[in-house]
Formats: C-alpha cells, structure tokens, sequence
C-alpha cells in the first residue's frame, strides 16, 4: 500500500497505511511516495495559493486534512485501565465498529481479562471477533489503520508508544480526568466516528522526539528495553565494537534527566549540534515538544507553544539560578545530554513518564525532532481545539472582567 509524504510539513514523513495528510493550497500540494513519484489528490493538482493567500504565506494549520487512499477496515481500540466507568463505552464503540461499519477491532489482551468484560455474556459474541495483542511482544504496527483512545492523556501516550515508527491517525476520546489532548466527547461517538471513516476531519501532526540512549557497557549482564533501530527494526541493543549498549525511543511528550533519589544536584551537561551550551544544575531538565509544553514543562514555568510550531523546549526543572530562563530551539537541532564530569552522583531519565532507567558518567542522551509525528485528528481545526483546551482544561488566563466606569462617574472625572 502506497505511503505519500508531504515534504513541506515533515521532510521524509510518510502517511501511515492507506492515509495521506492533504492540505490546501501551494505549499500542501506537493506530495511523494517512497519511491518518489508525484501524487495529485483531488483539488491539489492546481499550483495556484487559495485566493485569501498572499505570495510568500505560510500554510495555515487548520488546511491539514485527513484522506484516505482506502477506505480504513482496522482499528486499534486502547482504554484506560482500571476505570469501571469506560466498560460501557468501550463496549458500545467496540460493538459499533464490529457490527455498523464491519470493521477489524484490535485491543490489548489484558483490556479483555478484566473480570467485567471476561463475565459479560452479552458482549460474548462481539468479544470473540477481537483481534488481541500483548505490549512488546507482538508488533501491530503495520496492521491498524487508525487508532481510538478512550480516556485521559495518558492513552494518546500509550498509543505513541506502541508505534516506533510511522503512526496511524489518532482519535482520542475525552473520558479522563484531564483531556488536554482527546478533544472528542463520547455523547455522539457514531456520527464522529463515521466522519473520521469516511476522511471528513481536521488533523495536526504533533512532533515526537527521537531518543537515542547510548550506555557503557560496565562488566555485568544488561537488557534492553523497548527501543528500536534507526530503520524502525528492534535494536540488537549492544555495540561489541565499542562496548556500548544503544537504545531508541519516540517520546511524544518531554524527556526528564533528573536527580533521581539523590539529595545531591543535579549536574548535567547539554550539547546543541555538538556544542557545549550550558550545564544545569539543579533538580534537572525537561526537553519537550510543543505538545509537551502543556505538561510538565508548563508546571516548571515554560512557555506553551501550539502544536503546529516546529520547536524543541529545554526548561530546567528548580535550577539553582536566578537567570535560568527556559528556552526554545530549532526543531532540527541535535541535543546531547551527559553527567558533568563534576557530578556527584547519577542522573535518571524517563520518556513521557516510562522506561525510567540510570544515567552514569560516559553515558549519553541524544535528542532530536522524529520525522514520525502523531497525527491527531481534531473535532474542530488545530487552532480551535487548542485555545478550548486551554481554556477548559487549563483555565487560561481565567479573571474576573473589570467593570467599566459608571456615567456618572466619567463625568465627574
């Protein structure tokens, strides 16, 4: 199955399965394949910008839509676990895209052992046609054509990170206790559900930030965690040459370096494209991406930045420094983060909250920008959505409005 890319938005990024970002306009038209043909879409052959555009402008976000080369028969359904009140959605969705769209449903094998939906006889016949899988040990990735959470933040990161690679387009049910990033509600799940089936919805393409961890191997037996090559292939994990252990991740949120259990500062040493920038001293760093910056970086004083700008955050987690200001950098740019040679103790890393593990002298954190975003599609635009998550689930700029002078007063004045 074709894979089309648009250069202009992610260079080298690939659609996943049988979809296709399209956008209007000169700058979202110019698609390829792997191979590198050109492929026109419907109202994209014609070179000329929309008339509301000027020469020169830059695309507008909300222009990114969802198409479909083949209509989707795979969805892979994620709920959040331990929760008794997503049994009855799950399994009123489940049966929907079983039995109203005829499409090939796949969960999580422990979704189906909880004691709820194992003792439900009602849902026996839809729970048969599931197709199961178990966390890193079966590899969904080229099976599922879209994906729908159900839940808080939490399943859109756990989503993220079952697909090393090239992500299938995301819908996010808002069922959680946050919801920054589900957007949907599950009041008219059918009607939402068939307008995403059918490619009539808007779509933002949030980065993801490639990891690569690098480890000196230190005379014992170490293990690999769920990292991948650089071609998308499970990593062999060590290095006989140089004696390292390498490990890759997709993080789409932040990566944390911090102090770990040490009553110690943190000391680490930061490299942008291979130079020294500074050194943190403190409880440590958070790097994130722009959908990261609504997280743990916004609760260490970032900035937040829409998920349409191209960028990297590095904000330092209670630096011991009153000019430690957090700062944005190119999405291009290479960061690597190491222990300073004067650091007392260890450093800690974790990647969107999992896969914690130590960071020893000689040890070393590479970070840049993926070319496999995680395309999440939007109830209204990347804009509109955006400003309501801000507003609802973060109660931005929330005051009291100021009264305005009464007449009286301004003439007395």
């Amino acid at each position: 199955m074709r894979q089309p890319c648009v250069r202009q938005a992610w260079p080298g990024y690939c659609g996943h399965a049988g979809w296709l970002p399209a956008g209007r306009g000169r700058l979202a038209s110019h698609m390829c394949d792997p191979a590198g043909a050109e492929l026109i879409g419907d109202g994209m052959s014609d070179p000329t910008p929309p008339s509301n555009a000027c020469a020169g402008h830059i695309q507008d976000p909300a222009s990114q839509r969802l198409t479909w080369n083949k209509s989707p028969k795979s969805v892979l359904v994620i709920k959040k676990m331990r929760d008794a009140s997503l049994l009855q959605p799950f399994k009123e969705l489940c049966t929907h895209l079983m039995e109203e769209n005829n499409m090939i449903v796949y969960v999580e094998k422990k979704v189906l052992e909880d004691p709820a939906i194992a003792s439900d006889e009602s849902f026996g016949a839809v729970k048969k046609k599931f197709c199961t899988f178990r966390e890193d040990y079966d590899d969904i990735s080229n099976q599922i054509d879209f994906i729908i959470c159900l839940g808080g933040d939490g399943t859109l990161l756990y989503a993220s990170s079952l697909f090393q690679g090239s992500v299938p387009p995301v819908m996010a049910f808002h069922l959680g206790s946050l919801g920054f990033l589900t957007p949907f509600s599950f009041e008219n799940f059918q009607s939402q559900v068939t307008q995403v089936i059918e490619g009539n919805a808007a779509v933002v393409l949030r980065s993801r930030l490639k990891v690569r961890v690098v480890k000196e191997l230190r005379g014992k037996k170490t293990t690999v965690h769920n990292g991948l090559g650089e071609n998308g292939s499970r990593a062999a994990g060590l290095d006989m040459d140089v004696g390292k252990q390498a490990m890759q991740y997709q993080v789409l949120n932040e990566v944390v370096i911090d102090r770990g259990p040490s009553s110690y500062l943190s000391n680490v040493d930061v490299y942008l494209d291979g130079h020294l920038i500074t050194t943190v001293q403190g409880d440590g760093v958070i790097v994130s991406t722009p959908t990261g910056s609504t997280a743990y970086a916004a609760a260490a004083g970032a900035s937040m930045i829409h998920p349409n700008v191209p960028a990297i955050m590095i904000t330092p987690i209670c630096p011991h420094s009153l000019s430690f200001r957090p700062i944005v950098v190119p999405a291009g740019v290479e960061l690597k983060i190491m222990l300073s040679p004067e650091a007392r103790n260890t450093a800690w890393v974790s990647f969107d909250g999992r896969k914690r593990q130590e960071i020893r002298h000689g040890d070393s954190i590479s970070i840049t920008t993926s070319c496999y975003p995680l395309p999440s599609i939007c109830v209204r635009d990347p804009v509109s959505d955006w400003f309501e998550s801000l507003a609802q689930c973060l109660h931005w700029n929330v005051r009291k409005k100021q009264t305005h002078f009464e007449e009286e007063e301004e003439e007395e004045g």
